[in-house]
């Protein structure tokens, strides 16, 4: 992106804005499509449509990946570019013609030829998964924590909170562990994503629990 006088700028903002507008015209489309399905089935899909495998390949797809410049060297940033870019153009469609335009370009130009809405509904997505690929790769330590369980009437409540070497991510709740790790990896993934500074901040707790763990120790023990 480009200011009035010509220089670059970053697309954090842009990306700001355009993952509100994404989320909620999905929504929408979503809401008047599936009239007779409930919260939690829509909330899912939603989720299938907006997470960040789906922005990528819907980047890549448009040729959207080809046209951002980057001078970010980060592997975990590098693999969210297409996504983001993809944000920063929902975000400029709105800011220039406003919410009728988006609602147009995602039912017309990507849910009628690039995504199947009724396909991405019934696609299971592994949301603990996909945490547990990303701290390997990145040789992060990760803890699900259940913090407490609650009685809500006669059921109980599951609340999963995700560690981070040592940092608190989200939490999550649901009906069985299950659902609410599922749902605290959905959360994190979606904060590592838009957090910066968490990432960072996660990084950097890895390389001091590195240097801690690789420090020598002088004493030696009685024989």
């Amino acid at each position: 992106m480009r200011n009035k006088d010509g220089r670059a700028e970053h697309n954090e903002r842009l990306e700001f804005l355009g993952d509100a507008v994404l989320e909620t015209v999905v929504s929408d489309i979503l809401f008047h499509h599936f009239q007779i399905q409930r919260e939690g089935f829509l909330t899912n899909t939603r989720s299938k449509i907006v997470q960040r495998d789906t922005l990528n390949r819907l980047a890549t797809e448009m040729g959207l990946d080809r046209l951002v410049h980057s001078n970010s060297h980060n592997s975990s940033h590098n693999s969210y570019m297409g996504g983001n870019a993809f944000e920063a153009l929902m975000g400029a469609i709105y800011l220039d013609r406003g919410y009728d335009a988006c609602m147009f370009f995602m039912r017309n130009r990507i849910l009628r030829k690039l995504l199947n809405v009724d396909r991405m509904a019934s696609k299971e997505v592994n949301f603990k998964s996909k945490l547990i690929e990303w701290a390997q790769k990145n040789h992060i330590h990760l803890e699900f924590r259940v913090e407490e369980q609650r009685e809500n009437r006669t059921t109980p409540v599951f609340v999963t909170r995700i560690i981070l070497e040592g940092l608190e991510g989200e939490q999550g709740k649901g009906y069985s562990k299950k659902e609410s790790h599922q749902e605290a990896s959905k959360a994190t993934l979606k904060a590592l994503k838009s957090d910066r500074q968490l990432v960072t901040a996660i990084f950097d707790a890895k390389a001091l629990h590195t240097a801690q763990e690789e420090e020598p120790v002088m004493e030696v023990p009685e024989s």
